[in-house]
């Protein structure tokens, strides 16, 4: 057999960016990031972009970042004989066929939110038999949804603050009896979140009835489902989580956010002296770092978590009490983003993480290949 070329001996990575999410934009800077991060001498690079419409495209990063480039539409096949990103053809009598682009030995899924976070993509990369970065189908789901991860948390015994789910169905029927239910569970301050979505996006503190009546309805440009949870004065902390079966967890930060909460605007639009700052170590003494840890772990492991996550809490200020906020499967990457800073912080570079990831994701795959899909009695 004659030897595999040097660009046949690189790993093909099918880079997904992009998607139908309110966090599209967050997507790009962190697909840019990782794309720079890849050795070139190491892996091959096929970018697959999602538009905000949904659309797979045959495209380079900066085309979904400008529009300025030709997108050739493009799909995943749910079939494991097709390993392959297949460009799809259009005739003048709009009959379509398809062709391979390109080979692919491992999928890097960069998508934040609905659509791609949520266990959706990954449900596709399932049917393909395709090795992929992060959570699986189960993982990313639960993680996805902040009411159906309190309960898992709840149930596991960790603690979370109180909260009430609204459906927008009756928000938008009964908003008075929804507005009355809320403030009979929860007392001001309130947050507002679409239960699906992250960075922030559709995210409103309320300090009084007309603040929850916009919050909701903010929130409810997101998502048919919100959920109101009780505010406190707290301190942010997060910290990051890597591994498959025997993760391990970095040290742990804090964030100072630049406005009244670390809102969209906190995390990524503030710059200079306006910019949020982030505390790595978070100065919380050891006791806390190692419960920080030690819970970031058990949450990960408890929702079949995979390849990465980071892990948020809140810590009230007044009793240093810790509560449980949300599983991120797949953490902002931007250059500002905490995830790979606390991982900078506990002895792992950019590009080593990413390497990492991709390491796990192949190392996952070899596990699941040896499960029986079939049986004969």
């Amino acid at each position: 057999m004659a030897a595999k070329s040097a660009t046949e001996q690189k790993i093909r990575v099918g880079l997904i960016f992009g998607g139908r999410s309110g966090e599209y934009e967050i997507s790009l800077l962190s697909a840019r990031s990782v794309m720079d991060a890849l050795d070139p001498d190491k892996y091959e690079v096929i970018p697959i972009g999602i538009t905000k419409e949904g659309r797979w495209v045959s495209a380079g990063l900066r085309a979904l970042e400008l529009g300025d480039e030709p997108m050739q539409p493009a799909a995943l096949l749910g079939d494991p004989s097709h390993a392959a990103l297949m460009q799809v053809h259009e005739d003048s009598n709009r009959r379509l066929s398809i062709s391979a682009v390109s080979e692919l030995d491992v999928i890097v899924p960069i998508l934040h939110g609905p659509y791609g976070e949520d266990g959706t993509v990954q449900g596709l990369l399932e049917l393909a038999g395709l090795p992929y970065s992060g959570a699986g189908v189960v993982g990313s789901a639960v993680a996805m949804d902040k009411v159906v991860f309190k309960k898992v948390m709840q149930a596991e015994g960790l603690p979370i603050l109180p909260y009430e789910l609204v459906l927008r169905s009756e928000w938008e029927r009964e908003p008075a009896q929804v507005i009355e239910r809320v403030e009979s569970v929860l007392h001001y301050p309130i947050f507002t979140k679409p239960v699906n979505l992250g960075s922030s996006v559709g995210i409103s503190r309320c300090d009084d009835r007309a603040g929850l009546e916009a919050g909701l309805a903010e929130a409810a440009l997101y998502d048919r489902r919100l959920v109101a949870e009780q505010g406190i004065e707290a301190r942010d902390i997060e910290c990051s989580v890597l591994g498959n079966d025997d993760p391990i967890a970095s040290v742990a930060g804090e964030i100072i956010p630049s406005r009244e909460f670390y809102s969209y605007q906190a995390k990524y639009l503030d710059e200079g002296e306006d910019a949020s700052e982030l505390l790595i170590p978070a100065p919380i003494g050891e006791k806390l770092m190692a419960q920080v840890q030690a819970w970031s772990l058990q949450a990960y492991k408890v929702i079949d978590c995979a390849g990465m996550a980071r892990v948020d809490f809140l810590l009230e200020k007044e009793s240093d009490k810790l509560y449980i906020n949300e599983i991120n499967t797949i953490p902002g990457f931007t250059s500002i983003s905490m995830y790979p800073k606390l991982w900078a912080a506990s002895g792992v570079s950019y590009p080593e993480l990413v390497d990492r990831l991709i390491e796990l994701a192949l190392e996952r795959h070899a596990s699941k290949k040896r499960t029986r899909t079939s049986y004969e009695g």
